[in-house]
């Protein structure tokens, strides 16, 4: 990468959960495990590679066409509220992925964050991390919009409330949802795999979803953007 990296973009857009918060992976186990129950058959890393980075109602509206084609009828609520259960069980435990902290504090260009999350979802997220300051006031959750990843909704209404040409602006996404959000959105997108639900093979699938890059860490994004 260029020293001139700075000069190509002139705001940085992250996702939240798997970028900033580690949170994709709490929980996963135990999802699967759920799932199974019901006559699924998705390993945690296909969980990822499916649902992650999607809105709340476009994850149960799948999810809940894939239920109807496994068990030949609609599940009712109590299934998607059990699977809520799990995955909020271990919410208690989560941590900033690792070198996210000291990145933001360094970070030079203007920053915001464009996540699927719910609003208050994802303000209680940054704040347990205490990563909010960094970006606050400009964090905005896919509720805004009418069209959640991998729509680019998100993405532009963020562009437009940073007064960011969306051509100049970094999208840091770990999600191939995301991936396609953000280049759906002209920007230019980066594939980060430091989050602990990044299997094998997940840097190739983002990768082929559009991103222009693949981030391993904070530590190297923030050498790649000299901040």
């Amino acid at each position: 990468m260029s020293p001139m990296t700075l000069n190509n973009f002139t705001a940085v857009i992250f996702d939240c959960d798997g970028v900033l918060v580690d949170s994709e992976i709490l929980g996963l186990d135990q999802s699967a495990a759920y799932l199974r129950e019901h006559g699924f058959s998705w390993s945690p890393a296909e969980l990822v590679r499916l649902f992650t980075g999607l809105r709340d109602d476009v994850f149960f509206g799948r999810l809940g066409e894939e239920y109807f084609t496994i068990n030949g009828r609609a599940p009712d609520a109590g299934f998607f509220d059990g699977l809520l259960a799990v995955q909020r069980s271990r919410r208690d435990e989560l941590l900033p992925v690792p070198g996210a902290e000291d990145a933001l504090a360094a970070m030079v260009l203007p920053i915001a964050v464009a996540s699927s999350s719910g609003r208050q979802s994802l303000d209680s997220k940054l704040k347990r991390t205490g990563l909010y300051r960094f970006f606050d006031p400009h964090v905005y959750s896919a509720e805004l919009v009418a069209d959640g990843k991998p729509a680019p909704d998100i993405f532009l209404y963020t562009a437009e409330k940073t007064a960011a040409d969306p051509a100049r602006c970094l999208v840091i996404e770990d999600s191939e949802n995301g991936v396609l959000a953000g280049c759906a959105a002209g920007m230019t997108v980066w594939g980060f795999v430091g989050g602990g639900h990044c299997f094998d093979g997940h840097g190739e699938a983002l990768a082929r979803a559009g991103a222009a890059r693949i981030v391993d860490n904070f530590a190297e994004l923030a050498s790649l953007l000299d901040a």
